[in-house]
């Protein structure tokens, strides 16, 4: 998965989870804050500032309109898990106060977000 999309899925799965209302997240890798607005209760609907580009949907499918492609999301508990139909991979993570741990499949990566 693309490092832009890790970042807006841990993002979203961290508001999920959490509850929280922030409008960013820190990305270590890039030592900076990425912002976003938006909803992320009910329907998901969130603009990521960096890419210009909205990401809708529930947080079963999530259609992100800069790639044109979908994003399968699954909330169990603090953990989530999914699947990037734009590189065809599998993630996973979970979610502990406002950290957020991302696993990526296809390049056996761990990166950690926080709200």
């Amino acid at each position: 998965m693309l490092h832009f999309k890790k970042r807006a899925v841990s993002y979203i799965a961290g508001r999920l989870i959490s509850g929280s209302n922030s409008c960013s997240v820190f990305d270590p890798i890039h030592s900076a804050y990425f912002n976003y607005s938006g909803t992320v209760f009910n329907n998901i609907n969130i603009y990521d500032y960096t890419r210009s580009s909205y990401l809708t949907g529930d947080s079963n499918s999530i259609y992100d309109y800069g790639t044109g492609q979908y994003i399968s999301l699954k909330i169990q508990g603090h953990q989530f898990s999914g699947y990037d139909y734009e590189t065809c991979c599998y993630f996973k993570g979970s979610v502990n106060g406002n950290k957020i741990n991302f696993y990526d499949y296809a390049d056996g990566t761990h990166n950690i977000f926080s709200l």
